[in-house]
């Protein structure tokens, strides 16, 4: 079983169904952090992950800060991945010219393959901590780091860094990889043991149907939902077009009863990244 490892790094039996539901993305307009207190507060939800360098980020330090029972950790972020809702490092751009484009602002999503190409080690680094100690300038503590937009970090000298950052401040990581979180895991490091579900691959029109089902056959060990809430105000679709129904279909699922109840049934253990935290620290 790919993730049993991990379920035996955690205390717990490797016939254990663990289940880590991260809300993505938080910071990053104000309906999604009201969707992610919600999801918390009346959901499903145990974890999620702050969008830093977001126009909605100071209204989610407020609500962590208010909040702090929110395990949370930092959605690193250096890609736009909306193009009409643009925003930029947390650095002065001169000092990472490699990561913004003419506007000032970070790549879109569509030139991912060009950031890749151009983005310089030092100045990832130079942003990713600037993400990260803004959230402990605010008195909190974050559980874990992982990317937007940026599967495993998009390179491997951009997942070493990481890896070597979250060392440092006492994080764990996400990783996506199988063949990378099984290396990891057999350094004693917890991690999911199958690939992350992206809650933006699954068809909106069925999405309920498909979680129930995905519940039901959820596997031993340890998995993690990468989910992405918002209430879909009107002003939500405005800046989100596209991603806007995709959003509220995953709020409406984890604040539904019919979550809670399957969960249940299905003795489904959910877990935030606060106890692979504690694993992490301790290698």
């Amino acid at each position: 079983m790919p993730g049993s490892r991990s379920s035996e790094l955690l205390g717990y039996a490797p016939d254990a169904r663990l289940l880590i539901l991260n809300a993505d993305d938080f910071g990053m307009y104000q309906a999604i952090n009201e969707a992610t207190l919600r999801a918390f507060e009346e959901g499903v939800i145990r974890s999620t992950t702050l969008m830093a360098p977001c126009p909605g980020a100071s209204s989610a330090l407020q609500l962590l800060q208010d909040h702090p029972d929110m395990a949370f950790g930092v959605h690193l972020t250096v890609i736009c991945d909306i193009d009409s809702y643009r925003y930029g490092p947390l650095t002065p751009a001169e000092q990472v010219p490699s990561l913004v484009v003419d506007d000032g602002c970070f790549y879109s999503s569509e030139h991912i393959p060009e950031f890749l190409a151009r983005a310089r080690l030092d100045e990832l680094e130079i942003e990713f901590r600037a993400q990260i100690e803004v959230v402990l300038a605010a008195g909190l503590r974050p559980t874990h780091v992982d990317w937007h937009c940026l599967h495993s970090g998009g390179r491997a000298d951009i997942f070493d860094m990481t890896l070597g950052l979250a060392h440092e401040y006492g994080l764990a990581v996400r990783v996506a990889d199988p063949p990378l979180s099984e290396r990891l895991q057999r350094q004693g490091l917890p991690t999911a043991g199958y690939n992350l579900l992206d809650s933006f691959r699954i068809d909106t029109a069925t999405k309920p149907a498909r979680y129930a089902q995905l519940l039901r056959e959820l596997p031993a060990g340890l998995s993690e939902w990468a989910v992405h809430p918002s209430v879909g105000d009107a002003a939500s679709q405005a800046i989100d077009p596209d991603g806007w129904p995709v959003r509220k279909a995953d709020f409406d699922f984890l604040i539904s009863p019919e979550a809670r109840e399957l969960i249940r049934q299905e003795g489904i253990i959910v877990l935030s990244y606060k106890p692979l935290q504690e694993v992490w620290r301790g290698k």
